[in-house]
């Protein structure tokens, strides 16, 4: 990552008020890892897709003061709304899905549990997901860090994507596209399994009540991650969020 170092602040409140305090572990990131010193340019972010430049004037022991000095909207949010709705995975894998996606530039991620599902999230993990898709907003120079969002099943999770033009569900025996990606245009979800994929069951639910049309990614069996990597690069590309 290139130039000021940057921090999700939720009390911004400019420019009625350009001093901000940053707290929590933001704060604990900028001085003890970062290293962040009075007079040191920063940025701050509150969500909103603004940046705000900043330069520090104290550092404490439990927070840190800024300035703000101006506004700007910020260059590297997506045009097209993406939701990537992903099948719970095991270890790690899921923090890696997370921050791919964020790097990709989706704006909300769902996670979600299903028949073949053997992975689980709890508070802990849900806020550590949280914690990843912040970071690798900062890392890539968004000016915001996705939602992310868990459903304890696989109906739930397909309910959340209704408002969405476009809503794919990739399945390993789907076998064909019943959308054509070559002109995608609009807000698109992307459906993604777990490890143990998804039942004939679940499929014919996704397309016959949930509206979702059918997304092959080729004669190859992807691992869940890659999978998840894969469609959101070739669905980012066909909107021309990677020109």
């Amino acid at each position: 990552m290139s130039g000021a170092r940057r921090f999700f602040c939720d009390n911004i409140n400019y420019p009625q008020n350009s001093e901000v305090c940053l707290s929590g572990e933001e704060f604990t990131h900028a001085k003890t890892v970062l290293r962040v010193e009075e007079g040191d340019e920063i940025v701050l972010l509150d969500n909103s897709g603004t940046e705000y430049p900043a330069i520090v004037t104290n550092v404490g022991k439990r927070d840190l003061s800024a300035h703000i000095t101006g506004a700007t909207v910020g260059k590297r949010e997506a045009d097209t709304p993406v939701y990537l709705l992903s099948g719970a995975l095991k270890g790690d894998k899921t923090e890696l899905v997370v921050q791919k996606a964020v790097e990709l530039g989706v704006q909300k991620i769902g996670i979600f549990s299903s028949r073949y599902c053997s992975a689980y999230v709890n508070q802990n993990k849900l806020q550590r997901f949280a914690r990843v898709a912040r970071e690798a907003a900062k890392q890539c120079l968004r000016s915001s860090a996705p939602t992310v969002e868990y459903f304890s099943d696989l109906p739930s999770a397909l309910a959340s994507a209704s408002d969405y033009k476009n809503k794919l569900f990739a399945c390993e025996f789907s076998g064909v596209n019943d959308l054509s990606l070559g002109g995608l245009r609009g807000s698109t979800a992307v459906v993604i399994g777990s490890e143990g994929g998804f039942s004939q069951e679940e499929f014919e639910l996704a397309k016959n009540e949930y509206g979702f049309a059918s997304l092959t990614l080729g004669r190859r069996i992807l691992r869940a991650e890659t999978a998840a990597i894969c469609a959101l690069s070739v669905v980012m590309f066909c909107l021309g969020e990677l020109e």
